[in-house]
């Protein structure tokens, strides 16, 4: 068989009838044979060309590189630009314009009564309720046994008390703890020591001098409340403008004894001033004035 008929025969074409004829019969036989291989050859190359392998996965991701590059690249539409913020300007004359906020809702005497220790301590510590709030260094709380029998009593805090922010710090703290413990008082466990006034007077050249009515009656709920919560039995006012504080209007008389409610009150000297009694007689007068109040105390209890 010759090799035109096992290629035709391989590729189903079937077999080629032959002329007898001569040379011109081999010549038509080989155009025949030349045109049946072109026609079968393209339905073949349709085939192949369908069944070609896919193109490698790195061409693939490089063409996709390509066009992620070429959309990066691409201007991207435009949008509204955001309105700019203002710059920062260093003039500040607007802020002098600006309204002062509004101050610290100050306690009425009503919320004041209603305060315990921690509430009145905190309210103490922010009081503007008179114009001492804006020349003092800070504010002298009561300080000892908030359940004590005894209550020590001064008018205002001097300068240390201010400094130190303690009611009689220093020596005459220890003086004072000396002559109570001299009539059998124990100053760390039955006594509060406090003033009438939470701050310091001061005059317009920075002296100390004596409060006005109005700031002794705006501090007055204070101590008004420190009474309320110690319940005293004895009451011992420390100079003379305590004495003189406690019950405004009345006279007070040293050796008598007064009351405040419930409490019995004795006028005795200031341990300031007693430190600087070089004579002796004003301490003598206090020792008579501690007698009298230890007397009043257990007597008015069946002690």
């Amino acid at each position: 068989m010759s090799r035109s008929a096992v290629f035709l025969d391989e590729m189903g074409v079937g077999p080629l009838w032959r002329l007898r004829q001569g040379g011109a019969a081999e010549a038509a036989e080989a155009a025949d044979v030349a045109e049946i291989v072109e026609a079968a050859a393209a339905p073949v190359a349709a085939v192949l060309e369908a069944a070609a392998p896919p193109v490698p996965a790195a061409e693939v991701v490089t063409e996709v590189k390509a066009v992620d590059v070429a959309a990066s690249v691409a201007p991207a539409p435009a949008t509204p630009a955001a309105p700019a913020a203002p710059a920062a300007s260093d003039d500040t004359a607007w802020f002098d314009d600006a309204p002062p906020p509004p101050p610290a809702r100050q306690l009425s005497d009503m919320d004041i009564a209603a305060l315990d220790w921690d509430g009145l301590t905190a309210a103490v510590a922010k009081c503007a309720r008179c114009d001492l709030c804006k020349t003092r260094k800070g504010v002298v709380m009561g300080r000892g046994d908030c359940q004590g029998n005894w209550l020590m009593l001064a008018s205002s805090p001097s300068r240390l008390e201010e400094r130190e922010g303690r009611a009689l710090p220093g020596e005459q703290g220890k003086l004072l703890d000396n002559m109570l413990k001299a009539i059998a008082v124990d100053a760390d466990r039955d006594v509060y020591i406090t003033h009438l006034l939470k701050c310091r007077p001061l005059d317009e050249a920075g002296q100390e001098r004596l409060p006005t009515e109005a700031e002794s009656a705006a501090c007055r709920p204070y101590f008004e409340r420190e009474l309320a919560l110690l319940q005293p039995r004895t009451i011992l006012t420390l100079g003379s403008m305590a004495a003189a504080g406690i019950n405004p209007g009345e006279k007070p008389v040293r050796g008598t004894v007064r009351q405040l409610g419930k409490a019995a009150v004795v006028a005795t000297f200031h341990p300031e001033m007693l430190l600087q009694d070089e004579t002796g007689k004003a301490k003598a007068r206090a020792w008579a004035d501690l007698c009298l109040a230890k007397s009043t105390h257990g007597d008015s209890h069946g002690e």
